[in-house]
């Protein structure tokens, strides 16, 4: 009794302070984008127009980490169904530290944001343009284009998204003289600059950071203080514009949450952790969950009770599903 005593000790402090290579997952924040954030900021803001005030949600939804797990501790979150332990590689892949992860998906949410202000303004049908985000020191552009010029052709061709200026610069040897098309506060311009060679691609560059945008008589600011990192925000961010600014009220009153990488050109990418998501936005009262065409299956191995699963392939899809919804009309499921 006493040896299995002293081993029952032993196991005790050895698996409450062991470490094991795993990290546990579980529900994280859920954000109505329609509302403020913990520090009472309006999370989508409008500047230079009026906008909708809605008395619904459409939360942005989230993955929360927990790293450094003893053996009891990782155990007790395998055995319980709002958590999910994966391999630590999976969350940290090895080479690089916690802090360059954490940078790194704290970046991918920053560009979130810009790209589903582009995809709601253009489901909006404003226009694209490509506006410069900055002229590095050194560039053949420097005293020639500046930061916030507006690009409208390369060579007498216009332009409207980075990929048309790289497309016709794509066609030029490096050291050649190329003509710029440009727009500064509303007043045209032409540059001739000496190209040189881009890093990864053929062809030439004119030396300047490109964004593309979209042109509307009005700004959008999105700012959230919570740490948040990756880019599955993405859907929801462009559907609280739509709700403030669009033509059309999407929730109708009732609390929606939702996932999905958004791109620019309105595709909504697949992400991780859906079964997670869903739990914690149902907890928080969510009635509808917006899933990405590709995570269905997913999320259909285990969806919470009382949550109405509805596909979206696209921000355009996910648009009209909503309008449906409260038409009561048929909306495409998992």
């Amino acid at each position: 009794m006493i040896t299995a005593g002293v081993l029952l000790v032993f196991l005790g402090v050895g698996g409450s302070q062991l470490p094991v290579p795993y990290v546990a997952l579980g529900p994280g924040p859920t954000l109505n984008t329609l509302g403020d954030d913990s520090g009472g900021k309006e999370i989508i803001q409008i500047d230079g127009r009026s906008e909708r005030k809605s008395t619904g949600h459409l939360n942005l939804t989230t993955v929360g980490v927990r790293d450094q797990l003893d053996l009891f501790t990782a155990f007790r979150a395998w055995v319980d169904r709002r958590a999910s332990v994966v391999p630590r590689e999976e969350i940290y892949p090895p080479g690089k530290s916690q802090q360059e992860v954490d940078q790194q998906t704290t970046q991918q949410f920053v560009e979130s944001q810009s790209t589903a202000e582009y995809a709601a303004l253009g489901e909006l049908g404003y226009p694209a343009q490509v506006v410069i985000q900055s002229v590095p020191k050194g560039s053949p552009s420097t005293g020639k284009l500046a930061e916030k010029d507006v690009v409208t052709s390369i060579e007498g061709k216009p332009v409207h998204t980075s990929d048309d200026v790289r497309g016709v610069l794509s066609a030029i040897q490096p050291g050649a003289d190329v003509t710029v098309g440009y727009s500064r506060a509303g007043k045209a311009g032409i540059a001739k600059i000496v190209t040189t060679k881009p890093a990864g691609r053929k062809g030439a560059a004119v030396g300047v950071l490109l964004t593309d945008q979209r042109k509307a008589p009005f700004d959008v600011k999105i700012q959230l203080d919570e740490s948040i990192g990756g880019p599955s925000a993405g859907l929801m961010f462009a559907l609280g514009i739509l709700e403030k600014v669009g033509p059309d009220e999407l929730t109708g009153g009732k609390f929606i949450a939702g996932t999905g990488e958004m791109s620019g050109n309105g595709t909504v990418g697949p992400i991780g952790g859906i079964q997670l998501k869903m739990i914690g936005a149902r907890e928080k009262g969510a009635v509808v969950f917006l899933v990405p065409k590709d995570n269905c299956a997913d999320a259909l191995a285990q969806p919470p009770a009382g949550l109405q699963l509805i596909k979206v392939g696209t921000l355009h899809d996910a648009v009209q599903a909503l309008k449906a919804l409260q038409a009561g009309q048929p909306v495409p499921s998992c």
